[in-house]
């Protein structure tokens, strides 16, 4: 059923949704543009390739095939001026990925004329997204995380191991490649054997080991919100991660929203303190050795699982950048307590849980109960379900043969109409 209107929502505005890193089962944008497209918001993407599941939502307006890369600043800004162009109107500007995110707020003079966006600090999205940077922030303000260090090999790392032990998060500094294929960014090392291994394959790229904080089922939580133009965050919602992929170190597969009063509380603090403005998703965890909420990983931007968090007037926080964005009032609301399940990472999550007896078939048959959403199943848009599972299994299909070598070079973005509306219809709307 489609959320209820929030009052005074500009639907002559539209919204760009761009994603900058090439990842066709990243369900964060499929969440704006139901969200937003739901609403009566002309919904518009940036996609890597043809057939994403997100772009065949019938919410989405249209979409540009375009993978620019970040390497060029000229081009991408070039680019996404053009589009703003064929969009024909000044539109809402939500990243949904890291590297979105960072152009946005490090070239915002360049795109301010042709899109909405919050105007946050420029250096402060990178600072933040830093994953050893954010340790340093930390430390700074006096804000509880885990223990932190950057290494490029096992020597290196010994002090640091000899005091915060087995196991240890390991995540990439600098995302590297290995026979063409994206190593995984954040990984559970259990042995010094383990260990080396990665150090052997980054091949002199720096790692960062962050100290591992035990806890249990109930240990991990997340905080999403938006900030205004003032840095007052609202809405502000905090959940449960309940299953992670991979386990205990990883994106989300099944959550909860669960109100906790003294998690929003010191979230929102340390965004009035920093001067945030804009989108954030954030990561904590509760370390029993001493009560606190120890803060794992910022993002600044949406964060995949927003759509778990909703409030009773039917605002998110995509909604809510919206709605300021357009000199729009976000209104007062209760937030909602649902479950939010990622169906292409559950199933192997949950494998990973029951190798670790955390978990038994029936607690998990039992979990999906809880569910009141699914990051790509909807009844009312229900191709980008068909299609992600048709892509899964082609992935499953052609794992076992190695990936031909291709040199790429980026073409220009080339507008693709959406599945509800025609070329010739969104040029006459």
């Amino acid at each position: 059923m489609p959320q209820p209107c929030p009052p005074e929502l500009d639907r002559d505005t539209p919204a760009l949704v761009l994603k900058l890193d090439a990842n066709v089962f990243h369900h964060g944008g499929l969440g704006v543009i139901r969200s937003l497209g739901r609403l009566g918001v002309p919904v518009y993407a940036v996609q890597e390739e043809r057939f994403t599941p997100a772009g065949a939502s019938r919410y989405l307006r249209g979409g540009w095939v375009w993978r620019p890369g970040t390497e060029d600043a000229d081009r991408v800004r070039l680019g996404l001026l053009r589009l703003a162009d064929r969009i024909g109107r000044r539109s809402v500007l939500l990243p949904t990925d890291d590297a979105g995110a960072l152009f946005v707020a490090e070239h915002e003079a360049g795109l301010r004329e042709a899109f909405l966006f919050p105007k946050p600090d420029p250096g402060l999205p990178r600072q933040v997204a830093d994953k050893y940077a954010l340790y340093e922030l930390c430390r700074r303000f006096g804000v509880p995380c885990a223990a932190t260090t950057r290494a490029s090999s096992l020597g290196e790392a010994a002090e640091f191991l000899d005091t915060a032990g087995f196991p240890v998060i390991v995540k990439l500094v600098r995302p590297w490649h290995e026979r063409g294929r994206r190593q995984r960014s954040t990984t559970l090392v259990r042995t010094r054997e383990e260990l080396s291994a990665l150090f052997d394959r980054a091949r002199g790229t720096s790692l960062m080991l962050q100290e591992y904080l035990p806890g249990g089922a109930d240990a991990d939580w997340f905080f999403h919100g938006y900030c205004d133009a003032r840095s007052i965050c609202r809405p502000a919602f905090t959940g449960r991660k309940r299953r992670s992929y991979p386990a205990h170190a990883g994106l989300t597969a099944f959550g909860r929203a669960e109100q906790n009063a003294e998690l929003a509380a010191g979230a929102r603090d340390l965004l009035a303190r920093l001067g945030y403005r804009g989108i954030m998703d954030l990561d904590l965890r509760r370390d029993p050795r001493d009560g606190q909420y120890k803060l794992l990983d910022f993002n600044p931007r949406l964060g995949a699982q927003f759509r778990l968090f909703t409030d009773d007037t039917g605002v998110d926080v995509a909604v809510a950048a919206h709605l300021d964005l357009t000199g729009r009032e976000i209104p007062q609301g209760r937030p909602v307590d649902r479950g939010f399940l990622v169906e292409n990472y559950d199933p192997i999550a949950a494998a990973g849980y029951w190798r670790r007896g955390e978990l038994d078939l029936r607690t998990w048959l039992r979990s999906l109960r809880e569910v009141d959403e699914l990051a790509w199943f909807a009844r009312d848009d229900l191709r980008p379900f068909g299609l992600m599972c048709a892509r899964l299994g082609w992935r499953v299909l052609r794992r076992p043969f190695p990936p031909r070598n291709r040199s790429h070079t980026p073409a220009p973005p080339r507008f693709r109409p959406g599945r509800a509306t025609s070329h010739s219809e969104r040029g006459s709307r």
